[in-house]
Parts: C-alpha cells; sequence; structure tokens
C-alpha cells in the first residue's frame, strides 16, 4: 500500500504535467495560426490512439481471461476491412459490433 504522502505528490505531478502539455497549446500558442505541417499531424491524433485503446481489449480481453477468441477477432477483421473498404466509420462499428455480438452468441 503506498502512503498518503507520496500518494498526493503523484497525483500532484499528474496534475501539473497535464496542465503543463494543455498549457503549451492554449496558453502559449493562443490564437496564433500552426504551421501547416503541425496541422496535417495533428489530423492523425484520433487515429493513431483508438486503436490502442481497443487492441488490448481484442487481443487481450479481461472476458476470456486473456486468451484469443474467435468473435473478437472476427469483429475487429470485419471493422478494419468495412472502415478500410467504405470509409464510412458509422457502418464499420455497427457491422463490428453484429459480428461481435453475434459470433458470441453462437460461439458463446
Amino acid at each position: 500500500m503506498i502512503d498518503k504522502t507520496s500518494l498526493w505528490i503523484v497525483i500532484i505531478l499528474l496534475g501539473l504535467g497535464s496542465f503543463g502539455l494543455r498549457f503549451v497549446f492554449t496558453g502559449l500558442i493562443g490564437d496564433r495560426p500552426l504551421p501547416a505541417w503541425m496541422l496535417r499531424h495533428l489530423r492523425y491524433t484520433a487515429v493513431a490512439v483508438l486503436p490502442g485503446l481497443v487492441a488490448p481489449l481484442v487481443v487481450w480481453p479481461a472476458a476470456t481471461g486473456g486468451t484469443l477468441d474467435a468473435p473478437r477477432m472476427a469483429a475487429a477483421i470485419i471493422t478494419l476491412a468495412v472502415g478500410y473498404f467504405t470509409r464510412n466509420v458509422i457502418l464499420a462499428i455497427v457491422l463490428g459490433a453484429l459480428t461481435l455480438y453475434g459470433g458470441l452468441a453462437l460461439l458463446g
């Protein structure tokens, strides 16, 4: 168990770090225009973060004790394929969810 002093030091430092990262963009840059190369890279932030959040849920799902299973892999493959070929995010999410729930209903 961590002592209260260490816990509060970590919480305060993480809060200051988070504030500092946000302040760089909002406080220092403010209303100045960003360079084109930075805007181009910032467009891919969500595309880079989302797979990092979803991949562990597909590869090491807590529901199966951390082992791969066919319904989750099939749903991930269907979602990626539909998203890639149709460029329609909503359709990809819906078909991926239907594949996951259908696979869980059929295969358990």
